[in-house]
């Protein structure tokens, strides 16, 4: 008897009640999750929270869970759904002549999915693993942490309509044209195998063939075992580094070496924000003080997309699914995209 015989419900009702009950106890868990650290590292440990350590030990909690929890969730929906169309049939449609559209698509989905960039690893994993081309989900992975709307939100209050509308247009020309270009490179061979591999039961099979229900929730379960097993260490490598840069402003460095008069401002400011991790709205008292500084805006909107575009513990997340080779590319091409518009923004606004 299969793992899949052995586990399948014994009614239809039986399997939606259990299927319901899960759902409803994932969002619980997801809307208690922030309450909850801040109870236990504030409230009951009695850490500060304006500090270096109390920010950091929370932020390590919380995102650990959450990102968790977001693995759980999208992993076993797109198996799910992926069960009903094989990769191959997937990539046709999405691929292809309509591949410029469905970066266009993938940047408007990014906008409204206020994710950071460790946040979106979890659903880009859905995504390639499902068969979306990797070049359209890389228009995803860019967009959803850069160009959100509370990204716009911040902005727009603290800087007014024209630099919002140039940061919101320059963010989804980044993610639609670096993820078009990276999908003209076909670097899907540095993908790692097992992301394209669906399984049943510990085998290889055709999402093709015929399944029931009861398949596809045990390949759902299954895929979430298998891919959680494969990244926990990284998962938890990557929140604990940006746990430990968590709140790091380096004021005093940008103010002396990323001015109006250094003609390397730009690409200094995309370098140093790389390693530091942040979203939209945690980066945003930064700018606003740097600006207040003096600094360029074309500068400042650099590093606040390279911080939240290109933050190496979500390198480090994306390493166990894709291979140095793309995830080199992904950065040099991206950050090539926002160097020039940092410059282009500084010789605009001058």
């Amino acid at each position: 008897m299969s793992v899949a015989e052995r586990l399948r419900p014994t009614t239809p009702t039986r399997r939606w009640v259990g299927l319901v009950g899960a759902a409803l106890g994932w969002f619980a868990l997801y809307e208690v999750n922030l309450p909850l650290w801040d109870w236990l590292v504030y409230d009951l440990v009695g850490l500060d929270p304006s500090s270096q350590l109390g920010s950091g030990v929370h932020f390590f909690f919380y995102d650990s869970v959450k990102i968790a929890l977001l693995l759980v969730g999208v992993i076993f929906l797109v198996t799910v759904l992926r069960s009903f169309m094989s990769v191959e049939r997937t990539r046709a449609m999405l691929g292809g002549k309509r591949e410029g559209v469905g970066n266009v698509m993938a940047a408007g989905l990014g906008v409204i999915t206020p994710f950071c960039s460790c946040s979106a690893v979890p659903a880009f994993i859905g995504f390639v693993a499902a068969g979306v081309p990797l070049g359209v989900t890389m228009s995803f992975l860019i967009a959803s942490p850069l160009v959100n709307e509370v990204a716009i939100g911040l902005l727009f209050g603290m800087f007014g309509l024209g630099p919002t509308l140039l940061y919101v247009g320059a963010g989804l020309g980044i993610a639609i044209v670096a993820g078009f270009v990276l999908g003209r490179l076909k670097l899907e061979r540095w993908v790692e195998p097992f992301v394209f591999e669906t399984r049943l039961g510990g085998q290889v099979i055709d999402p093709a063939a015929g399944l029931t229900w009861e398949d596809r929730i045990q390949m759902g379960v299954e895929e979430v075992g298998v891919i959680l097993r494969k990244i926990w260490p990284y998962l938890l490598v990557g929140i604990a580094l940006g746990a430990a840069i968590h709140g790091w402003a380096p004021q005093d460095f940008f103010t002396q070496y990323a001015g109006a008069g250094n003609p390397f401002a730009v690409l200094i400011a995309v370098l140093v924000a790389i390693p530091l991790y942040s979203n939209a709205a945690g980066v945003m008292p930064l700018v606003q003080a740097l600006h207040d500084k003096g600094l360029p805006m074309g500068t400042l909107l650099a590093f606040m997309m390279a911080v939240v575009a290109l933050s190496l513990p979500e390198m480090i997340l994306l390493r166990r699914v894709l291979k140095p080779p793309l995830i080199l590319t992904f950065v040099a091409v991206t950050g090539a995209g926002i160097i020039a518009v940092g410059y282009l923004f500084n010789a605009v606004l001058a």
